[in-house]
């Protein structure tokens, strides 16, 4: 289309719409945003970020979270977004690694943190919190008073998001910064928008995940560049969402599988008393979805499902709505528009059709690099394809489907077995919430199969057993779990991705 899409040509054509609401349901509108992000852009300057300098923000669903990603985006820094309840030990890691010019955190983290970055360096003049704390300018300070007309000077700024940290401490991505001003969505990001049921024009985008995953936030940045307003949760509550989506109409949202466990958990009641017709996109990726659970969320919400497949290094590699879901269940998609997919052995060689390899794929983005890890950034390449590490097969119409992380793979008595195919087992009986499934040594066999599961209700002391005779109706032999263990909890990232190295080193 010949109208360029992002939120500053948005904020040009439609100033007095609602760009964001809040959990409190106080509005703002795009072009109240762009006022305060080219303020902000100005403080920014003020504070000595000069191109290529990080701004780290520690931040929960909250407009000072768009703000920030706006006013990098035109001021040609590195917006740094982690995780808001990290502990001080994670944020040490994170300011020292990222080496920020400015931070800005909620009030429980900055108070915790205070001495730490008197130690970096990072003084006073440049730590910004949202209510009064020791050592720290209010957030509202940043900026306030400057003009707030657009800069004339605008680079382009990027994100550097950190990994999850799922198999090891998290490690920061990043890319280089494009020449010039901030560009709108080129016909690439705009085809694969539609492929995942995001068009152009108004509408309500529910924010429901932590916003400082690259999902959540990029979701979130995507639906204000096509002219949506963004509604925020502060939390995930599955019935106040169905409460929301009817209040605000919301047409698209951006989930995740324990999501949909929780909103399918509802008694039935419940879920029929919403009006959820508004709804024209659920979009979820980030863990992998038992087909049963996709199925019932397609059953109760129709074909608005919609599903992809990505990383932080990647962006968005594969895309499938709920009728090519359904043609093919268990699949992730096929390439989104730019990309192209290879299925690799060791020896990066192409594989057959239906078999299993490690997943490459071309860049529809700019080629990142994982910061100060030049070996781990050359690993990840073949020739122009790039990989995270994940394994999976493509189909003969070119689908993919995912198996596992080689990482997680369990390797027993040289057999390949994958987590994710014995928890989407597991989750499918009616007495699990949550699974998770790891290899443990065994002298024999290399690795045997253990699964630690969070039952609905605690008490039943008869549940490993059952558990056990439901996977051997379900699963060849050799992948029943040799043993079933009940645990209070399993410790996920709040984007749904299972921390496989803590259930291993806790839950023993």
């Amino acid at each position: 289309m010949d109208t360029p899409l992002s939120v500053f040509d948005q904020a040009r054509r439609h100033p007095d719409r609602a760009a964001v609401i809040d959990a409190s349901g106080k509005e703002t509108t795009y072009g109240d945003l762009i006022r305060r992000a080219n303020q902000i852009s100005r403080a920014l300057a003020e504070l000595g970020a000069r191109r290529g300098a990080r701004v780290l923000c520690l931040v929960g669903n909250r407009p000072a979270f768009l703000e920030l990603t706006t006013a990098t985006a035109q001021s040609g820094l590195y917006f740094v977004p982690v995780n808001r309840r990290s502990s001080a030990e994670e944020f040490r890691h994170f300011a020292t690694d990222s080496r920020p010019v400015v931070v800005i955190a909620e009030p429980d983290i900055a108070a915790a943190t205070t001495g730490m970055l008197d130690e970096l360096g990072i003084s006073e003049r440049r730590r910004f919190a949202f209510d009064p704390v020791d050592g720290w300018r209010d957030y509202q300070e940043l900026g306030a008073g400057l003009a707030d007309d657009e800069p004339v000077d605008r680079p382009a700024g990027g994100l550097m998001i950190y990994t999850s940290g799922t198999s090891g401490r998290p490690k920061a991505v990043r890319r280089g910064l494009p020449d010039g001003p901030p560009r709108p969505m080129d016909p690439n990001a705009i085809a694969t928008s539609a492929r995942l049921g995001y068009l152009p024009g108004p509408g309500v985008h529910l924010v429901a995940c932590p916003i400082y995953h690259a999902g959540p936030g990029g979701f979130a940045m995507r639906g204000l560049s096509l002219g949506q307003t963004v509604l925020m949760m502060d939390h995930f509550d599955a019935e106040e969402v169905l409460r929301l989506v009817e209040r605000h109409r919301v047409t698209t949202t951006h989930l995740v599988p324990t999501m949909f466990h929780r909103m399918l958990r509802l008694p039935p009641e419940v879920r029929r008393r919403y009006d959820l017709s508004s709804l024209v996109s659920v979009v979820h990726g980030a863990a992998p979805c038992p087909p049963h659970v996709k199925q019932d969320m397609i059953d109760w919400l129709g074909p608005v499902v919609f599903e992809y497949y990505g990383a932080t290094e990647s962006g968005l590699v594969t895309g499938t709505s709920s009728a090519e879901w359904l043609a093919a269940p268990g699949t992730v998609g096929t390439a989104m528009p730019g990309v192209q997919l290879r299925i690799l052995d060791d020896d990066h060689r192409d594989v057959p059709s239906g078999d299993v390899g490690t997943i490459y794929h071309s860049l529809a983005v700019p080629s990142f690099e994982y910061v100060g890890d030049e070996e781990k950034t050359a690993a990840a390449r073949v020739d122009e394809f790039v990989t995270v590490g994940d394994l999976g097969c493509l189909d003969e119409s070119g689908r993919l489907f995912l198996r596992d992380r080689r990482t997680d793979l369990i390797i027993s008595g040289g057999v390949n077995i994958y987590p994710a195919e014995v928890e989407a087992r597991l989750l499918a009986h009616p007495g699990v919430a949550d699974a998770a499934v790891v290899g443990e040594p065994d002298d024999e066999w290399g690795q045997r199969v253990v699964a630690y599961v969070q039952p609905v209700e605690f008490g039943d002391e008869t549940l490993p057993d059952r558990l056990t005779e439901f996977c051997r109706d379900g699963l060849a032999r050799f992948k029943v779990p040799r043993r079933i263990e009940v645990v209070a909890e399993l410790p996920r990232t709040e984007s749904g991705k299972m921390r496989r190295r803590l259930v291993q080193r806790g839950q023993r």
